[in-house]
């Protein structure tokens, strides 16, 4: 199993992940067709299915479009807002796409229709891959935009949290460096931070990106999952974990926040289709 990490957009990710015996591929968060269909080309594979993790524009904007390319496509999701949607999955449903198995993790909050999908091969030595989608990121996590604090909560600690140690995370966005800028504003004295922020900062200076971490790297880094640990503690002014989380995301959300990005009137014209004509013109 092959993971093609793909850069689009502002600083999205979308992947393809090859089965190398047979040359078939699955694509997670198909958002820039024109993009993958190179990938496509030039590693000689046949697209089997679409694995969305959420409804929002840079994550499912492909679909219909690939859908029409490649008759008979599944289009896989947990949220009837994803376009050209085959087959609607539930929480822990599991698929088979030749030798690669996905378990399908729902974690509501970012969209109340989000889903993480949990790859591996039977027999293989390489470890497992997390789709995650924007509910985990590399030092941070998703911000909680049609979801509660208490959901993320459950998604982190009882659901993704629990996953093998090993387990590669590739997730949604690059958003490493403002992530872990902000880790080391919770943790001043946590080296695990500071030396992952200088290595996504030489990563970023060249261009290349960030994913996957590790599951067992991001409980050193990442103050999301550090809920229960005395710095972070201490920063929030919280004991209870859904009350750190809270604070933490709430600090996170207003923690230099970068001047390019849309503002929340913009996203949701993104979401309810209102630029998609101006999309099109390009």
């Amino acid at each position: 199993m092959k993971v093609k990490v793909i850069s689009v957009l502002e600083d999205n990710y979308m992947y393809l992940v090859i089965e190398e015996s047979t040359r078939h591929a699955v694509a997670v968060d198909a958002a820039v067709p024109k993009r993958l269909l190179e990938i496509i080309r030039k590693e000689d594979v046949v697209l089997r299915a679409i694995l969305t993790t959420h409804h929002h524009w840079d994550h499912a904007r492909g679909n219909e479009e690939l859908a029409q390319l490649f008759p008979g496509l599944q289009v896989f999701g947990a949220d009837e807002r994803i376009g050209a949607l085959t087959h609607r999955v539930t929480h822990g449903q599991e698929l088979t796409f030749g030798a690669i198995r996905v378990r399908c993790l729902f974690t509501p909050c970012h969209t109340s229709g989000h889903m993480c999908y949990f790859m591996w091969e039977d027999d293989s030595p390489d470890a497992p891959a997390l789709f995650s989608g924007d509910t985990l990121f590399v030092g941070g996590c998703g911000q909680f935009f049609e979801g509660t604090a208490e959901q993320m909560l459950n998604n982190l600690t009882q659901i993704l949290g629990t996953l093998p140690k090993d387990t590669k995370v590739f997730c949604g966005h690059e958003c490493t460096v403002r992530n872990l800028k902000f880790a080391l504003k919770v943790e001043p004295e946590n080296e695990a931070v500071k030396e992952k922020l200088a290595w996504a900062r030489q990563r970023d200076d060249e261009d290349l990106p960030t994913v996957p971490s590790t599951l067992q790297e991001e409980f050193l880094y990442n103050p999301f999952l550090r809920l229960t640990e005395e710095p972070v503690q201490r920063f929030t002014g919280r004991t209870e974990p859904v009350e750190v989380l809270r604070t933490l995301r709430s600090q996170r959300d207003n923690f230099k926040k970068p001047k390019e990005r849309p503002n929340p009137q913009a996203m949701l014209a993104f979401d309810w289709g209102l630029f998609g004509p101006l999309l099109e013109k390009k």
